[in-house]
């Protein structure tokens, strides 16, 4: 069975209205296109270098989240909301006082969303980017604004199995092989990578985790300019599971569009039957 999925280009700023209607824009290209799914790119909705608790919502209300519904239901689709900022963990209420966030963080949360604008599934990123770059942030620090989730998420949906990550997981393939083992099909991976390493991995770590996953990879990315200090290598993609870049954005906004054949998916395990062969 064939399925036509879209990962989007965005440069995302500190401003909320501006974002959404970019990626507004952005989701209507993609549907009149024929996608089925569509994924944004991590921090979609806003993204500031400092802390974003003030820009945070609670799971099942707010701008961003009603916003997210309104996509998918208003072009009857998949919709993978990258990340935005949420003020609560998983599975609470805004009475659920115990499943609020209290020292000022936010989980980097990425939802799903159906064709009737409803919710499938939330994925709270589980790696965070605590890394020193040679660029002119040069400290990445998101354990300071982010606290981070502690479940893999995959789910059926009407294009295939999906596995959720953000951007940093990309570097621990455990979890991918986890995903793999759940039954995994497709993989997002919304992200905002840097140049530097982006130039140096990005390619190499998508097709790497397609290729030994045997699985597609849909990676909507930042990539741009976002502000004196922040610039993303963008390079968005979508790989099939012989390791083969379907389509790609490079700088820019823009969607990646392509065909997911869960029929070349399931000869390519056939053939290779990594599954039966796992030792670890």
């Amino acid at each position: 069975m064939k399925h036509s999925v879209a990962a989007i280009q965005m440069v995302s700023t500190a401003d909320v209205d501006e974002n959404l209607a970019a990626a507004d824009r952005l989701i209507a290209q993609a549907a009149s296109a024929g996608a089925e799914m569509v994924s944004l790119p991590e921090v979609f909705a806003v993204l500031e270098g400092g802390p974003m608790h003030g820009f945070g919502e609670v799971e099942g209300e707010g701008k961003i989240q009603q916003f997210l519904s309104s996509q998918a239901k208003k072009h009857g689709l998949i919709l993978i909301g990258g990340t935005i900022p949420l003020l609560s963990r998983p599975n609470t209420t805004p009475a659920d006082a115990d499943h609020l966030i209290e020292d000022q963080r936010v989980r980097p949360a990425c939802l799903v969303f159906d064709g009737e604008g409803q919710q499938l599934a939330r994925y709270d990123k589980m790696h965070l980017f605590d890394v020193k770059v040679a660029d002119k942030q040069a400290n990445y620090s998101e354990s300071r604004s982010y606290e981070p989730g502690s479940e893999l998420v995959s789910l059926d949906t009407a294009v295939g199995h999906l596995g959720l990550s953000v951007c940093y997981d990309l570097r621990f393939p455990e979890l991918y092989r986890e995903l793999f083992k759940r039954g995994a099909e497709i993989v997002t991976i919304p992200s905002a990578f840097t140049v530097i390493t982006g130039n140096a991995h990005w390619e190499t770590l998508l097709r790497a985790r397609a290729i030994e996953n045997q699985c597609y990879v849909v990676a909507a990315a930042q990539g741009g300019k976002h502000n004196e200090k922040r610039e993303t290598w963008g390079n968005t993609m979508i790989v099939d599971p012989w390791g083969t870049i379907l389509d790609k954005v490079e700088k820019g906004e823009g969607v990646a569009i392509a065909e997911i054949d869960l029929e070349y998916l399931g000869k390519i395990r056939e053939r290779m039957p990594i599954s039966d062969q796992l030792r670890l």
